[in-house]
């Protein structure tokens, strides 16, 4: 059986062979001479070279569309990428995982450089005939459903032709050959781009880079392959992005294998008109190459390679995922536990990565839109139909669902399933299937239109039926219905208990299917499906969710009647009004309804000129609510009562005259913990242009809905009215409305609602504001009998025997609080009754505060929040609800595999674990030992000859140590005869302090000054073995232009003796401009930057002071006497200087420090206090450096940052130590410690005192963020969320200022938003220490 398996498994891969043949260009490897035609001959424009370069801005001639926003230009990076902005410094993105901030095209995102002629790089613009037949070939094949009549207008061409990877320059050492060849080809009309990603045989040489950074010199980052939209305001949310690579292995598949046939040839659909959530990639059938794949699998069957993997025979059948070794049905969990061997791993993404339908589950990194193909693991692999890019079709039939076979049938695609390059049909006679249902629509094709297959539109007007929808039609007991969508962390209605299968017959039907039921739920497991104002009964077939007495809904979402109601959602849209398009996206809908009466009204803000104009007749956007909350006649039910809050609206509307088009769907997504509904809404199509300063008018309307078991439609027609002074002109629209949703079929009694029902919409008004930008629409609605001219309507059996005398509760003429609800008595008799968590008479109702009136209602370890008619219960920090949403349980911190020793990294001897989070974890070799961190081998340093000449070397796992020779002095790296023992030079000196710095082992690049025999200054000094050199006086100081370029050394002579008449001295301190300004710690200097207000004034910018041989940390400001203070850990001193012409620091703290940093100034108790991470100690002194002592010196591991609130005298610090970070406090003169903040922080390197808002502040460079607290740590607050590496802060009027080790630069911060406003990036890049800011005056504060 196994053979003759086997050999109908080769015919028919032979058979997709020979299909392929015709469809694809070549099946061949894609060689250089095959890329499309480049170079100079075809008008390529040539980027710069260099190591960090940028294109001049490109502007198309059409604009191209990425995601789904639209763009006129483009610039080329060297580093292997395209954007439709200005790139930032390569130092915030080449190194850092994907995506990057910003719009992003990456075809090979890594450290290229092509200085000195090491590769060409080239681009252009092109409408060839040759180049966009070319591409359309490759789209057409890529695309055979969406793209099979692309006809592109216009390209983008990029190609990096053999550049070099950067390197860093080392003596001695060759550069490397390897070099890169690989094109991108951008393709586009009007409606859609593509993008080409093309790298032929032998054009990848190199897979990654190293990092610029030091700390990671090991460490080879695996380049960067996808599509990023990037950030969609400066530092706010992160957009939707597509990876394609994510290790080395998979780089080197990018020319060896395809996702349209060719080797080496990617293709993806980058954006579009319509909606497009995600990239999708190109899929000829499902397989990656298969004609590349084929030949090796018919040579071998017993191994088939695909990518990483090795699939045998033995662990890869695709028939055991539905069947045992027996042949009986597997049963599956549609919780998608079974769907992939391996629900955790990252290559099991959805290909629509960041728009999943509520039905699927998430697995690994899908949500983050992260897509690795050619990583993948996967058993088998899930074909998912794209949908359609073309436009609306003019004719809006039922027939257009799916194309008709020639016996009138509605024709459906197969459901595929590909493993080891097999593909079956799951229609094929005989073959039984066991999919759970969430599976048969993962697999079954989308109809047109809708991108996310949510719902498929009903015609009750006798039109085509899809048949998907007959098979839900024949629905008998215990079905789950398809797109159920289960609230946040509940698991699925049916736990994996039912199997549903097509039966094996010999007649059967492939567009019927039967569904069977295993095993019945109940509502002991599954009672908290319901909403917590409903109970749950169980049924002969399962269980259903009913609301309470005083509340409506479907039982799963219940709302209290009588109260007020909110809707919040997110509005997009692409249209055109007219000729123009127009596109926005995520702007904001807030709806408040006033349940008692049916009043709605709805707000849309920021929706774009024209569109919004437009928009004023389509009432529909926000007659939804209408509909849903309206005001219900006896015996007659609203939406809400029957679609819950988890449902899909869909309208398609035509206008006329000129029979535009436009498409609506609602998406409701369930209520917030507020019990707000949540709305989203997509607006596509194209509408009648209406001129500014017309109104629209909208007449009293009546629609009738007709209710079904699979759903709600309504078709109508209205007028509107547009009138501009005396002008007025009538125009109309057709609609055609369908609601799906989802209902429980386990009662026996089901609900009796009407089969149809009278909406009734009175007092519509639509209106725009343009100076607020919203777009408002308010209706009232009632909904009840047809009204029928001649007959008794349903009311008329209820009691109503005058069919003109309405009860005010049913007409919302009563006088009742919009919180309490109407009861109807006698004729016209009612009364008032407040809702639940209301009291008062009725018409006059008053919120309760349930946390008062009663204090035991929410559980240990929660507090109680009072709401609008309700309350909620909330976790104190560091505490989660339990399963019962009651009690509240400590929060387990996640596993951590460094900390476990679960790791694999090499022993902590030589390598270091670094924790990322959840389970993932890097490592890296520890200085001394190189190799990629699971395997690290010693260095011998004594090779290198990091020695004296006359110094023994000896070499030691991870280190090395020097040793003067007998007869010689020094410390081994500089050795001299014995002399008579004297005290040190000032070259010594600075000498000593700088190797005990570098913790005795400088790196190759670190300065160490060169003392010759007597302890004076060498004459040359150079930057380790980096052959940066330059001259040196006596004393050490730099002469001006003698700084050389590698490989030249300065033609430097020995200092002379000074003349007798010596030069005025130079003053040390440039004194800075009267005003408030910052001063900043760089390495050897001090810099100043000025404020206009809180604005940086860069353009004034210049060094304070400058300090030759120091490494400033610390630093801060005495108002009083106008002197700045400064920590130096090179000297080891603290000092000071008068900001006054002429001044000279002064060492007031020179003994008894090792590693000085953080610098607090108290001016109002004149006293300085600092912290030493080396002795772990924080002291304080006078200001002149008496009456010093130890505040602190135990349970301290790495103190860092200090301050003081001079004011109430309280001094804070804090301490990143890794296994325990936290902020303390103390009062100044040491008693009272106490820590206030340990929980979430991770590196907590910058700590300021606010002294206007007494709030105490610090800048994290582990968590990246900016939080405040007050001075008991109470009331702590986000300031901003997503920082780079900061180091310092500080605070000043309605900013904070913060020096950055990523950007090497001062950042501002706006207090109030949060909003980054501003940066100053220094001329000479190093990393900046410490920040003050220099006040005119002295600040007052109070206690």
């Amino acid at each position: 059986m196994k053979r003759e398996r086997n050999t109908g498994h080769q015919w028919q891969l032979l058979l997709l062979l020979f299909h392929l043949q015709w469809l694809l260009p070549s099946a061949s490897a894609l060689h250089l001479q095959d890329l499309f035609p480049y170079g100079e001959a075809w008008g390529d424009q040539f980027l710069q070279e260099g190591d960090d370069e940028t294109s001049a801005l490109v502007k198309l001639k059409k604009p191209l569309r990425f995601y789904e926003a639209q763009f006129s230009s483009l610039y080329v990076g060297t580093n292997g990428i395209i954007s439709t902005q200005q790139f930032p410094r390569e130092i915030q993105y080449v190194d850092n995982y994907f995506p990057t901030e910003f719009p992003a095209i990456a075809p090979f995102l890594s450290d290229l450089d092509t200085s000195n002629g090491r590769g060409k790089i080239s681009y252009r613009e092109d409408d060839s005939i040759e180049v966009l037949r070319q591409a359309a070939q490759y789209i057409q094949t890529g695309f055979p459903k969406t793209a099979a009549n692309y006809t592109p207008t216009h390209a983008f061409l990029a190609t990096w032709k053999e550049v070099r990877a950067y390197e860093k320059v080392i003596q001695n050492v060759l550069p490397s050959r390897l070099m890169n060849t690989f094109q991108v080809v951008l393709t586009f009309d009007e409606f859609d781009t593509y993008a080409l990603f093309l790298y032929p045989t032998n054009g990848l040489q190199f897979f990654g880079t190293y990092p610029k950074e030091s700390h990671n010199i090991h460490l080879e980052l695996p380049a960067r392959v996808g599509f990023s939209r990037g950030k969609d305001d400066y530092q706010t949310r992160e957009g939707p992005y597509f990876s394609v690579t994510s290790t080395e292995q998979s780089v080197k598949n990018l020319y060896q294998i395809s996702n349209l046939g060719i080797p080496g040839v990617w293709a993806f659909h980058i954006g579009s008109i319509f909606q497009l959530d995600n990239v999708e990639p190109a899929n000829i059938g499902g397989n990656l190459s298969i004609v590349h794949s084929l030949e090796h699998f018919l040579n071998n069957d017993a191994e088939y390679n695909v990518l990483e993997s090795n699939y045998t025979e033995d662990n890869m059948n695709y028939v055991k995922v539905f069947y045992n070794e027996d042949g009986d049905e597997i049963e599956h969990s549609p919780s998608g536990q079974e769907r992939v061997s391996n629900s955790n791993s990252k290559t099991e993404s959805s290909l629509d990565s960041n728009a999943s339908s509520p039905n699927q589950t998430d697995h690994g990194e899908s949500k983050h839109g992260k897509f690795s193909p050619l990583d993948s693991e996967l058993n088998f692999k899930l074909l998912y139909p794209a949908p359609s890019h073309s436009p609306i079709s003019s004719k809006i039939e039922s027939d257009s669902l799916y194309p008709q076979t020639e016996e009138g049938t509605p024709e459906r695609e197969g459901i595929f399933l590909v493993s080891k390059g097999q593909i079956k049909s799951s229609q094929e006679k005989g073959i039984k299937s066991s999919y759970p249902l969430e599976l048969l629509d993962l697999l079954t094709e989308s109809p047109p239109f809708y991108p996310k297959n949510e719902t498929i539109r009903l015609y009750p007007d006798g039109g085509a039926m899809s048949s998907e929808m007959e098979a839900l039609s024949i629905y008998s007991e215990g079905v789950v219905l398809k797109n159920y969508p289960f609230p946040e962390n509940t698991p699925p209605l049916n736990h994996g208990r039912y199997v549903m299968g097509m039966e094996e017959d010999s007649n059967f039907k492939p567009d019927v299917f039967t569904y069977q039921t295993s095993i019945k739920e109940t509502c002991e497991q599954n009672h908290r499906q319901c909403s917590q104002h409903a109970f749950c009964t169980d049924y002969s077939t399962g269980f259903c969710c009913h609301c309470q007495s005083k509340y409506y809904g479907n039982g799963k979402h219940c709302l209290l009647k009588g109260e007020p109601h909110r809707v919040n959602g997110k509005v997009s849209g692409h249209l055109h009004i007219g000729h123009t398009p127009v596109s926005f996206n995520d702007v904001d809908l807030h709806a408040y309804i006033v349940g008692n009466d049916g009043r709605a009204y709805i707000a849309i803000s920021h929706i774009p000129h024209p569109a919004a104009q437009s928009l004023l007749p389509l009432t529909p956007i926000g007659s939804l609510f209408g509909w849903l909350f309206a005001l219900e006649k006896p015996g007659y039910v609203n939406g809400f009562s029957i679609t819950g809050a988890v449902f899909t609206h869909h309208i398609d509307i035509t206008f006329y005259p000129g029979e535009e088009r436009v498409h609506i769907t609602h998406t409701a997504e369930g209520l917030d913990p507020e019990n707000y509904l949540s709305v989203k809404t997509n607006i596509q199509g194209q509408l009648p242009f209406i001129p500014e300063n017309f109104t629209a008018h909208i007449a009293p309307y009546k629609e009738i809905y007709h209710y079904s078991d699979l759903g709600v439609t309504s078709t109508t027609s209205r007028e509107y009215f547009l009138s501009l002074g005396e002008m007025n002109q009538t125009f109309s629209y057709h609609l055609h409305q369908n609601i799906s949703y989802q209902d429980c079929k386990n009662t026996p009694n089901p609900r009796i609602v009407s089969r149809t029902q009278q909406l009734n919409v009175d007092r519509i008004f639509a209106l725009y504001n343009e100076d607020e930008k919203v777009l408002r629409y308010a209706v009232t609605n009632n909904i009840g009998p047809i009204e029928v001219v001649g007959f008794f309507s349903r009311s008329n059996y209820l009691g109503n025997t005058d069919p003109l005398v309405t009860n005010p509760c049913y007409d919302g003429t009563h006088t009742c609080d919009v919180t309490a609800q109407c009861l109807v008595g006698t004729g016209l008799a009612y009364s008032c009754e407040c809702a639940s968590g209301y009291q008062g008479d009725g018409r006059n109702c008053f919120d309760i505060n349930e946390c008062v009136t009663d204090s035991q209602l929410c559980g240990h370890n929660s507090v109680c929040v009072n709401l609008a008619g309700s309350y909620m219960c909330e976790c104190q920090n560091g505490y989660e609800f339990a399963d019962d949403k009651h009690t509240c349980i400590l929060i387990s911190p996640p596993s951590n595999p460094c900390e476990e020793g679960s790791h694999t990294c090499a022993p902590m001897e030589s390598a270091e674990c670094i924790y990322h989070g959840g389970s993932s974890y890097s490592c890296v070799c520890l200085s001394g030992y190189v190799g990629n961190g699971h395997e690290c081998t010693d260095i011998d340093e004594c090779i290198e000859e990091r020695c004296h000449p006359t110094a023994i070397c000896h070499n030691i796992p991870g280190s090395f140590s020097c040793h003067c020779q007998p007869g010689y002095n020094g410390d081994g790296f500089q050795c001299y005869l014995e002399t008579t023992q004297g005290p040190q030079s000032i070259c010594e000196r600075w000498r000593k302090s700088l190797l005990e710095h570098y913790g005795g082992r400088p790196r190759e690049d670190q300065y160490v000054p060169q003392c010759d025999e007597f302890g004076h200054f060498n004459p040359l000094q150079c930057h380790g073995n980096s052959n940066y050199c330059w001259c040196v006086d006596k004393d050490g100081r730099e002469v001006e232009g003698t700084r050389s370029q590698p490989g030249f050394s300065p033609a430097c002579i020995p200092s002379i003796a000074p003349p007798i008449i010596l030069p005025s001295p130079r003053p040390d301190v440039i004194p800075p401009s009267l005003g408030t300004f910052l001063l900043y710690a760089q390495g050897q200097q001090i810099g100043y930057l000025p404020l206009n207000g809180t604005r940086l004034q860069k353009e004034t910018a210049k060094t304070l002071l400058s300090l030759h041989g120091s490494i400033v940390v610390g630093i801060d400001y005495d108002c009083q006497e106008k002197m700045v203070y400064w920590t130096d850990v090179a000297g080891r001193v603290i000092s000071r200087a008068g900001l006054e012409l002429g001044n000279e620091p002064e060492i007031i703290i020179s003994s008894g420090l090792m590693s000085p940093e953080g610098l607090a100034i108290d001016y109002f108790h004149r006293t300085m206090f600092w912290t030493d991470s080396g002795l772990d100690k924080i002291e304080s002194a006078k200001l002149d450096g008496s009456e010093r002592k130890v505040l602190f010196d135990n349970d301290l591991v790495n103190p860092r940052a200090i301050t003081v609130d001079p004011i109430r005298g309280n001094l804070y610090w804090t301490d990143w130590n890794r296994e325990g970070p936290k902020i303390e406090t103390s009062s100044i003169d040491g008693t009272n410690r106490r820590i206030l903040v340990n929980k979430d922080i991770g590196l907590p390197n910058g700590l300021t005192f606010d002294p206007f808002s007494k709030l105490i502040c610090w800048a994290d460079a582990g968590t990246k963020k900016l939080e405040c607290a007050s001075s008991n740590g109470t009331g702590r607050h986000i300031i901003q969320n997503n920082l780079n590496y900061p180091f310092s802060i500080v605070s000043y009027a309605n900013h904070f200022y913060h020096t950055d080790w990523r950007r090497d630069g001062v950042i501002a911060i706006n207090k109030d938003n949060g909003q980054f406003t501003d940066e100053y990036l220094p001329e000479q890049r190093s990393h900046l220490y410490g920040i003050t800011a220099i006040y005119p005056y002295c600040p007052k504060g109070t206690k």
